[in-house]
């Protein structure tokens, strides 16, 4: 994908500089704090891992909803980013897993889908899902949404 491309699937403010996003507080998570991006898109993965990795998280990922769960159960990441529509085993599925096994029940997932209709949100809290995200991403909401969940404040 050309780097034009990119530009369409993280969206940020328009009205913002970079300038008024550095004075906002920034949070620091603790060194280790690991994020599981599970997505079969690797240009979301590629972008959600540059700026939770800027963020000062660790990330790992999986390209399905099945090595996302394998990977929950092996690693205990401290959150999940849990894509809805994947091939197989899609999100839904792969968070009724995480949610039914006790190493992995208490684990923070927030689902994230182009697909921003009601019930995809209702239906993922239904399965557990603590939060959803739409795409295209935006840095200053998937922040707001990752940061609660993490218990961290400024």
């Amino acid at each position: 994908m050309a780097a034009s491309g990119f530009k369409g699937l993280f969206s940020r403010m328009r009205h913002s500089t970079a300038k008024e996003r550095r004075q906002e507080p920034r949070i620091h998570p603790p060194e280790g704090t690991t994020i599981l991006i599970v997505d079969d898109s690797r240009t979301a993965v590629f972008m959600l891992k540059k700026i939770l990795n800027q963020g000062g998280y660790r990330t790992i990922e999986a390209d399905s909803g099945k090595r996302g769960v394998d990977l929950a159960r092996q690693r205990h990441p401290d959150l999940i980013l849990m894509d809805v529509v994947m091939p197989g085993m899609n999100g839904f599925q792969a968070t009724r897993e995480i949610r039914k096994n006790p190493d992995t029940e208490n684990i923070p997932i927030i689902m994230v889908s182009a697909n921003q209709q009601g019930t995809d949100q209702i239906w993922g809290s239904r399965l557990g899902a603590n939060g959803f995200l739409p795409k295209p991403i935006d840095r200053q909401a998937l922040f707001q949404k990752v940061e609660p969940l993490l218990n961290l404040s400024p």
